[in-house]
């Protein structure tokens, strides 16, 4: 079993918000063989506990938009470690050193990673160089 088309389509919409909202070492995994309750988890560090927010708030949004919300929220208060269940898919917020730290994808290494878009997955700097306005202070 891998993840459905559904699940996939959520969880490349929700790197690509996660990312533009600034987050980093954004990653997809397809978790469908071992666990039941959902097909993916997406991965997103961010720098701080606001920017946390605007991820978080950004994933939400993009997901709404796709018909998914979410289904339970965790982690709110501290900003550290934000997880959003939207059945479908699992988005794992920590902020840069819970990422570095926890390291999920070690924890879930037999199950492949999803292929996101490439301006989701190029370091920051790269984009900076390109112009592309990530590296832009949030507003």
């Amino acid at each position: 079993m891998t993840a459905t088309d559904r699940a996939v389509e959520l969880a490349v919409a929700a790197a690509r918000a996660a990312s533009e909202k600034g987050a980093t070492e954004v990653l997809a995994l397809d978790v469908s063989e071992q666990l039941v309750i959902t097909d993916v988890f997406v991965l997103a560090a961010a720098a701080n506990d606001r920017m946390a927010r605007a991820v978080v708030d950004a994933v939400e949004e993009a997901l709404h938009e796709l018909g998914a919300d979410v289904v339970r929220r965790e982690g709110m208060n501290e900003l550290r470690w934000v997880l959003l269940d939207f059945a479908e898919i699992v988005v794992h917020v920590q902020l840069a050193e819970d990422r570095q730290y926890y390291a999920l994808e070690r924890l879930w290494k037999d199950g492949p990673t999803i292929e996101l878009p490439e301006e989701v997955t190029r370091p920051r700097s790269v984009l900076d160089a390109a112009g592309s306005g990530a590296g832009e202070p949030l507003r």
